[in-house]
């Protein structure tokens, strides 16, 4: 009962919401797809500077002059450190990312099953209904 008043008292309301909702879907969806290649990439240069290190400290066992390559191979490891922890970062960012695209459509759903309950939902293009917005 309560949730038919709250689609009575603001179907333009749950119009909008929608609107946004179908408006942000792509970009969401969009941004999870960078962020999950900027992981692969970050990903594989882990596994370069993995073997970089490991070619440098073979190297410098097996010189006959004593190369010191020893602080070079901490910066690598350094710089491997730093790789894995954006790519933590960005790991939890993607999760956040699925999280609310699937609670995007979640609640996409449950508005148009609540408005097509209720009678109110037509299935109009965006262009029918009298509201347009131009992006830049």
């Amino acid at each position: 009962m309560a949730a038919a008043a709250v689609v009575d008292a603001s179907p333009g309301k749950d119009v909008v919401a929608e609107g946004l909702l179908d408006l942000l879907k792509p970009a969401i969806q969009q941004l999870d797809l960078h962020v999950h290649s900027v992981r692969e990439s970050q990903v594989e240069l882990r596994e370069h500077i993995d073997n970089l290190a490991t070619e440098l400290c073979r190297i410098n066992e097996h010189q006959k002059v004593a190369l010191d390559l020893d602080p070079y191979v901490k910066k690598l490891l350094n710089a491997r450190r730093r790789v894995v922890l954006v790519n933590n970062i960005l790991q939890n960012a993607q999760e956040r990312l699925r999280r609310l695209n699937h609670n995007v459509a979640k609640e996409t759903a449950r508005r148009k099953t609540m408005l097509e309950a209720s009678g109110v939902f037509t299935s109009r293009s965006p262009s029918d209904s009298g509201f347009s917005m131009k992006l830049c």
